[in-house]
């Protein structure tokens, strides 16, 4: 079937005229109307513009136009509802936003236009990307295609769930502390976060603007580096693009591991790591070292700090980024007495309750008098990370972790401890902190129920094509990257 090709697979079907542009975009829309009411991973889809894209890229093949100038010609790929394309809505699965469309093309969109993808659907997401399992959404909950009743993890459950459901060929998510990562393992695929300032932000609604990074969910390896090499690259519009040269990440993988020395840091195998998770992960160190890796204990002392950390960081800058949201310049507007009661009513009854929680924590943790206690020692001990980070990689090459410490679990299981939801990034949060890039991919299921269980790689800051070479070794000596859920 199509929509069972990789991205590759199709890019090389499209070459050889073998298929079109048009029949693999109508069948991305005819698995969406087969699954997705099951699945929930799409808030909207403008079909005619989607398959006008796709007879705009069967002409330009039939010209001459060929991959190596655009890798991505004829290919579906899907976005989070928090990126600006012109004409779409933009809603970052909020209430708030309305009836909200972008009058302009964020520049990862604008990149991936000019690398030919065919764009299409608005991906559901925890509201404005708080939340790690897409529970928090204002258009209901995604739910995970490997086991319906639970969670695909988030923020990016939306984008996870898609190419997990086969409802695209790949999608571009973000992720703040893990909502690439964490989805991407708790349904089985590949999920990538750049080093910050690798990928333009320039166009992505903001969580927090210090953490925030734009990168691929796929359904390999080799699929991830192809949309990371479309996307990444020097923006002038964003101030904290760093202009740094893009490597070529397709040319650049092969070869074994032997010789590359990977940290296992010990203060990640705490104490509650799932049994079947743990076994899952050792094999795969395994693995590594059968491949020609050697295997180092590290230490990062200042692990343990990093949810604390984090949540103080993060909800201050969402507090900060979220203030805009007032009902007055764009998106739905309560109505009051006064001004002081439109705010309140707008804020009141546009924002989810995760989203309220997390401005208010933001909010004190900023007030006078709290600011030195809480937000300025936050951002000391967050040097610490990632002075932890910078030490261990003098003397490896990457680290080597489990991406989540449990398999998916149950819709509504957390919903009522936000403490135990933010543990679910315990493993990914520190890599954001630092600033680093990050891979998770699939390495094993548990047995009863079959979920997926990622393996974490953490590379050095602009290191994603070294990276991505050892996460390709691991997953071509595996098969676990195969492997796809049944709906």
């Amino acid at each position: 079937m199509l929509h069972e090709l990789t991205l590759s697979g199709l890019t090389a079907k499209l070459a050889a005229k073998e298929v079109s542009s048009r029949e693999a975009m109508q069948a991305c829309i005819d698995r969406i109307d087969a699954v997705d009411d099951q699945v929930n991973a799409f808030m909207s889809i403008d079909r005619d513009n989607a398959l006008g894209q796709a007879d705009a890229a069967d002409v330009a093949l039939a010209k001459g136009a060929t991959h190596a100038g655009q890798p991505l010609l004829g290919v579906p790929v899907s976005l989070k509802d928090l990126f600006c394309a012109k004409g779409q809505p933009a809603n970052c699965s909020s209430r708030i936003l309305g009836d909200f469309r972008s009058p302009y093309d964020g520049t990862v969109v604008r990149k991936l236009r000019d690398a030919g993808a065919v764009l299409f659907g608005r991906l559901n997401m925890d509201e404005f990307a708080m939340g790690s399992s897409t529970e928090n959404s204002a258009f209901g909950r995604t739910n995970n295609p490997w086991d319906l009743e639970r969670v695909p993890g988030g923020s990016s459950g939306g984008s996870a769930a898609a190419v997990a459901a086969q409802e695209c060929f790949g999608s571009i998510g973000t992720d703040t502390g893990g909502s690439i990562r964490q989805p991407a393992a708790l349904c089985g695929c590949v999920g990538l976060k750049p080093t910050y300032g690798r990928v333009s932000r320039y166009g992505v609604v903001a969580f927090a603007s210090s953490l925030d990074q734009v990168g691929p969910l796929t359904r390999d390896v080799r699929d991830s580096a192809t949309l990371l090499g479309a996307i990444a690259g020097h923006d002038p519009h964003d101030s904290t693009s760093v202009p740094t040269e893009v490597p070529d990440y397709v040319a650049e993988l092969g070869g074994d591991l032997k010789g590359t020395k990977l940290g296992l840091p010990r203060e990640f195998l705490i104490d509650g790591i799932d049994p079947e998770v743990r076994a899952a992960f050792d094999a795969a160190v395994k693995q590594c070292e059968a491949l020609g890796a050697e295997i180092h204990e590290v230490s990062m002392p200042h692990t343990e700090y990093g949810v604390a950390t984090y949540y103080i960081v993060a909800t201050a800058e969402a507090s900060a980024n979220l203030a805009r949201f007032d009902g007055i310049r764009y998106g739905d507007r309560v109505d009051g007495d006064d001004l002081f009661s439109l705010y309140c009513n707008t804020r009141g009854q546009g924002f989810g309750e995760e989203v309220k929680r997390r401005i208010i924590l933001g909010t004190y943790v900023l007030s006078s008098g709290y600011y030195d206690a809480f937000y300025l020692r936050a951002q000391k001990v967050r040097t610490l990370i990632k002075h932890d980070f910078e030490q261990a990689f003098e003397t490896v090459d990457a680290l080597i972790t489990p991406t989540v410490p449990a398999p998916a679990f149950k819709a509504g299981e957390k919903m009522d401890d936000p403490l135990q939801m933010y543990l679910s990034d315990v493993f990914t949060i520190s890599c954001n902190l630092a600033g680093t890039c990050g891979i998770s991919l699939p390495c094993g299921f548990t047995s009863e129920p079959k979920l997926p269980i990622g393996l974490q790689l953490l590379g050095k800051p602009f290191g994603e094509s070294r990276l991505l070479q050892i996460a390709n070794a691991y997953e071509q000596a595996t098969p676990w990257h195969t492997e796809r859920a049944v709906l």
